[in-house]
């Protein structure tokens, strides 16, 4: 099972899968790709950390997930990555070339033996960006979506907390 889960800022989508993977009552492993660059991405941080509970394993990885997701190949667990809107603006804002990477992170996650629930936001539902650097970000998250839904099995848009299904 591959699942994305895709919404808007505080729409739900970390809690819901959370909720999703839980449910399977495997072992799990949660990826966090946020980086605490300031106080108040620390209390986010926190705030996630309080949300999951300590059953959770964690693994902090901001640039390279796909890796990561092959090395972590054993299908007697589930994997939670939360965010994909945040790993790719570590890639953006390191230099790092980004469509090389997702094309490598849509490969590892073929390979995948064991169920991953991707987290990611719709960023292309607000208005056009006044710059280029935010319009490229829009731009490669949108396509970086589309290239994940395409894959999983199951695509679950949330809004105002509701999941919405799409697909599976």
């Amino acid at each position: 099972m591959k699942a994305l889960i895709l919404g808007g800022a505080r729409s739900g989508k970390t809690t819901y899968a959370l909720n999703m993977a839980e449910a399977l009552r495997l072992e799990c492993l949660y990826i966090a790709t946020a980086t605490a660059e300031d106080e108040e991405m620390k209390l986010r941080i926190a705030h996630h950390k309080a949300e999951r509970g300590a059953h959770w394993r964690l693994i902090e990885e901001s640039i390279a997930l796909p890796r990561l997701l092959m090395k972590e190949n054993s299908a007697d667990s589930i994997i939670l990555v939360d965010c994909l809107t945040l790993w790719l603006s570590n890639l953006i804002c390191s230099g790092r070339d980004y469509n090389a990477m997702s094309d490598a992170l849509i490969q590892s996650v073929k390979q995948a033996a064991r169920p991953v629930i991707f987290v990611s936001n719709e960023v292309g539902l607000g208005i056009v960006p006044d710059n280029a650097l935010a319009r490229e970000f829009r731009d490669a998250q949108g396509r970086l979506n589309q290239k994940m839904a395409e894959i999983c099995d199951q695509v679950i848009f949330m809004v105002a907390g509701i999941p919405m299904k799409l697909k599976g």
